[in-house]
């Protein structure tokens, strides 16, 4: 993909207008006042491009986007597998997907195909290789969108056969499938391989090897369904260059294993502004964590593929970002590593699901609406930042989240069914981290540690021997580590690790577990600090884990359990281990501790902050190679470096002098 700037535009979606040519034309007259330079085509078109069986009607997508060419604006072109046309449904009932209770779904929505199914294959073949045949070497499309947003599963009879194949080809045997579920449990030996299916509500639902090799069955299903679609553009348009749009938190996919198979990763971002239980800097610290994650994917700049302009319709409470707000969250996705600022929708549908969602241009088509007008300005920022585009981050810390584990914790019934919050987890070590103004990745139990001062191993409940030797590895080597509570607790199968845990990390940590203590949501035990510790007086919470030191080479304790029957018992410690250091904590603890802890880590372990200063609450700063963002998130002006910043402004710094 050649990109020589900022992208800024988003979907857009002319099919709906065909019969409205005057549309269409001011259409191109607003993009261009709007600084759009790149639109998203085709990701709902397939019954326009195909509206009876074998007949291909792509002309008008050819006259839309050679007109969007001529005036400057590239096409990001999408395969519109997403959405099947009413006539396949209804003639294939193969294609349509069989619930989880075992009930074929009606023709409804989208992204509910049947990954398996041949005939849906054939189908998306077909349409692929018409679109990649007709633009996959035109210079106005600069890169392919795959699908939309791939989720859920089918458990239809196509799918059982492909997970038993799948399974086969996992274990070689039943006998070793047997022993990696520890199947024996209840009686629950497997003799033959079709009698295992798919967890179903009325069915198996109590052997949690099978619910995860499920998980990782369908995120494989996913993934090859992409390289299915990718390999077909392929043959037509073999320097096409691919993406596929990813989601917030989403569980059903391992987008680090995805995304081997694209050049770009991207996703869809709807932040829940101005929530009463959240303030703006808390949302966008919550976005903040989403880019970097996205950011990790590939290492280097993604693309924010959709966001609102104003609002969106289909949370619980849709509200307007307040003025100033979109360019709060366009300039901090920029700063987090995207290339772009993309939009749902670019003209508000008259009808059906999203006739209400947010639009850069609404119903009464108005050039003077909010909407609009923010629009413009933040396409004549991205503009003045044109030169940040390709620019990579630089390596600071890291937080491990590996969905095969999150997938195993969630799955398994411990000391507390009533949720772990991991994602609560993840949020307390990234918070405190990102108001230091530190660039934090995201890694999972494959990725190379090199190049990270620190690393963070929040509840990495499902730990593998080669991720346990890397993490010793990288302290030897001078690393710091963070080792929580719930790490090392099962295998890869979800079986339980016997002898001492953190299991591969006693050594490194200096001490071992020896009980786990769930909390009730609001109970607390409090923590109290060292005599010579600079750590605050805490509460523990969700999780207390009992430790013992080591007989030889033990940690040291830095805070300690000052009620229950784990009094005097390290709640936080800290290892030395050849060249580095591993903290444990064992605990879940209220934010102010995570902000002195990082603090103190951050200038232990060396690591530089984007902002040289301590910054006024509700402030965040972020460092993309030479540029510095610093951003106001409160509703009051601020002054930072002797710039006074607006209400939701921000101001950037090229190599030390500002440019915004």
């Amino acid at each position: 993909m050649q990109q020589l700037r900022l992208l800024h535009g988003g979907d857009y979606n002319p099919e709906q207008w065909l019969d409205r040519p005057d549309i269409l034309a001011q259409d191109i007259e607003l993009m261009k006042k709007a600084h759009v330079n790149t639109v998203t085509l085709g990701v709902f078109s397939w019954s326009t491009l195909e509206p009876q069986e074998g007949v291909f009607e792509l002309d008008w997508l050819a006259d839309i986007i050679h007109n969007l060419y001529a005036n400057g604006i590239y096409t990001i072109l999408a395969t519109p597998s997403a959405a099947r046309p009413a006539w396949m449904a209804h003639k294939y009932p193969e294609v349509r997907r069989v619930r989880a209770d075992r009930v074929r779904e009606l023709y409804n929505r989208r992204q509910n195909y049947c990954y398996t199914s041949p005939v849906y294959r054939e189908k998306v073949r077909i349409i692929d290789q018409k679109l990649a045949q007709r633009f996959g070497n035109d210079p106005a499309v600069l890169l392919w969108h795959i699908s939309n947003e791939m989720s859920g599963d089918c458990h239809c009879e196509l799918c059982q056969a492909a997970f038993r194949r799948w399974l086969k080809a996992r274990y070689n045997s039943l006998e070793a499938l047997n022993k990696a579920w520890k199947a024996r449990f209840w009686s629950h030996d497997y003799t033959a391989w079709e009698q295992i299916e798919s967890p179903a509500p009325q069915g198996e639902n109590a052997v949690q090897g099978l619910a995860l090799d499920w998980k990782r069955f369908v995120s494989d299903r996913h993934i090859d369904f992409l390289k299915f679609e990718r390999d077909t553009v392929k043959e037509f348009a073999p320097v096409a260059k691919f993406t596929v749009n990813m989601m917030y938190r989403f569980d059903g996919i391992d987008y680090f294993k995805m995304s081997k198979e694209i050049d770009v990763a991207s996703w869809d971002n709807y932040p829940t502004w101005h929530k009463p239980s959240e303030t703006v800097e808390e949302t966008a610290l919550d976005t903040a964590l989403m880019h970097d994650l996205y950011y990790s994917m590939k290492g280097r700049p993604f693309l924010l593929m959709e966001s609102s302009p104003s609002f969106t319709n289909w949370q619980p409470i849709s509200k307007q970002k307040r003025p100033g707000i979109a360019e709060l969250a366009a300039l901090q996705t920029v700063a987090h590593g995207s290339d772009s600022v993309l939009y749902f929708q670019w003209r508000a549908s008259r009808g059906a699901e999203e006739k209400l969602h947010g639009a850069v241009i609404g119903h009464d088509g108005r050039e003077d609406a909010r909407p609009f007008r923010e629009t413009v300005g933040v396409g004549q920022k991205l503009e003045v930042l044109s030169e940040i585009a390709t620019v990579c981050r630089t390596k600071q810390a890291a937080i491990v989240h590996d969905w095969e584990n999150k997938w195993a914790l969630e799955g398994s019934c411990g000391p507390r069914n009533a949720g772990m919050g991991y994602w609560d987890e993840l949020k307390l070590h990234y918070n405190a981290l990102a108001r230091e103004g530190i660039a934090v990745e995201f890694v999972n139990q494959e990725s190379d540690l090199t190049g990270y001062g620190l690393v963070v191993v929040p509840m990495v409940y499902l730990l593998t021997d080669a991720f346990a030797q890397k993490l010793c590895d990288f302290a030897q080597n001078g690393g710091t580590v963070v080792v929580t509570y719930w790490t090392g607790v099962v295998d890869e199968s979800d079986l339980c690790r016997l002898g001492d845990t953190p299991y591969g990390l006693t050594d490194l940590l200096g001490l071992r577990r020896t009980e786990i203590d769930g909390m009730y949501d609001g109970e607390t035990c409090r923590c109290t600090p060292m005599d010579d510790s600079t750590l605050p007086e805490t509460q523990a919470s969700v999780l207390c884990e009992v430790a013992s030191l080591n007989d030889t080479d033990p940690a040291t304790p830095l805070s300690v359990y000052a009620e229950d029957y784990y009094v005097n018992c390290p709640a936080v410690a800290v290892h030395s281990y050849g060249e580095g250091r591993a903290y444990y904590l064992a605990s879940r603890f209220d934010e102010a501790f995570y902000r002195a802890f990082y603090r103190a880590a951050v200038k232990e372990v060396g690591l530089t902050p984007a902002w040289p200063e301590a910054l006024p609450d509700g402030v965040l700063a972020a460092r993309r190679g030479t540029f510095v963002f610093v951003q106001n998130c409160n509703e009051h002006p601020v002054e930072v470096g002797g710039v006074a910043l607006n209400r939701y402004g921000t101001a950037v710094w090229k190599n030390g002098e500002q440019v915004l």
